[in-house]
């Protein structure tokens, strides 16, 4: 019997028999996902940032491939950056075959198993998502649809794409503004997966009102604090007494701004206050809690316009 090609399909909507018995295995049989990436490209990635809170990010080039990929504990969303390139990717008796370009995703939902044939050399920037993660999203969403993820293969969704690649820069280091972004993106990137690509179509209610005056000069103090570990998300929205969702929410809704572009604003105003010290462009990245010289210049110039050494020799 001739298997079933979905033709120029971005995702396959039903898993087949054999999938379906792959999500059934205990996570005792599933690798973690960057194990099994590690495994499956035969190489390691550029650069990589965990967290057990939220999830795991890394940046990955890697030779064309022709392997499967085994069970996984994670859902892993890709955001593709690379030349354009057609996939078949094999789950069950089903194939579907799609395209790789900018702007498009391709997610594998946890304990699912595909071969895939990659013809080309990839650039890809990889989400790894707890199913606690994306679950606490749902909930504090007050979403009630199923949280199962459908399987995409090169699906068009610039909106996920950019955020996921925005990713890339955040992973130099782990400073309070890198991690604190990386919270808030992973949070933001489970929201939008749960919306556009769950088994049903998920409405996330909106919340309109920000946070009293009181809480507000509670996060912002936090925020002023110059003890990294003071100002993780968590932190923040449990002082607010709300879910890390609903805070971020709120706080932008007060402020204008996210609470990661509120520190890095904080920050860099700091950094113009000290342009009359001795001090040098590395101290002050490295005090300001930037994880190097190089980020720290690119977030000072796209609020000034100026390189920070520019700026101080124009000021004095």
């Amino acid at each position: 019997m001739s298997q079933p090609i979905l033709h120029d399909s971005s995702h396959l909507n039903q898993p087949g028999s054999s999938e379906a018995h792959q999500r059934d295995l205990p996570d005792a049989q599933r690798r973690p996902a960057d194990a099994e990436m590690a495994r499956v490209l035969h190489t390691k990635p550029l650069r990589m940032a965990s967290d057990p809170s939220s999830g795991t990010i890394a940046h990955w080039k890697h030779e064309p491939l022709h392997d499967v990929v085994e069970p996984m504990t994670d859902h892993v969303i890709m955001a593709y950056n690379g030349s354009m390139q057609r996939v078949e990717r094999r789950s069950g008796r089903s194939v579907a075959i799609g395209t790789f370009r900018p702007g498009v995703v391709i997610i594998i939902p946890e304990g699912s198993s595909s071969r895939w044939d990659i013809p080309k050399p990839v650039d890809v920037v990889q989400l790894y998502l707890p199913h606690v993660t994306l679950k606490r999203i749902a909930d504090e969403a007050d979403t009630a649809t199923p949280i199962d993820l459908l399987e995409r293969t090169g699906y068009p969704d610039p909106i996920t794409s950019r955020l996921l690649l925005s990713a890339a820069d955040s992973l130099e280091g782990n400073g309070a503004l890198d991690t604190l972004f990386r919270h808030q993106l992973t949070d933001l990137l489970a929201t939008r997966v749960l919306a556009a690509h769950s088994g049903a179509l998920t409405t996330i209610r909106p919340i309109t009102g920000g946070l009293s005056p009181k809480v507000l000069l509670r996060a912002t103090d936090r925020l002023r604090s110059d003890s990294d570990s003071d100002v993780s998300l968590a932190a923040l929205a449990s002082d607010a007494g709300l879910s890390r969702f609903h805070f971020c929410r709120a706080f932008k809704e007060s402020t204008g701004l996210s609470p990661h572009a509120w520190l890095r604003q904080h920050r860099l105003e700091q950094a113009m206050s000290m342009r009359d010290t001795d001090e040098s462009v590395v101290s002050i990245a490295a005090a300001l809690g930037y994880s190097s010289q190089t980020a720290f210049a690119a977030a000072f110039k796209k609020l000034t316009g100026e390189t920070p050494s520019d700026w101080r020799r124009h000021k004095r």
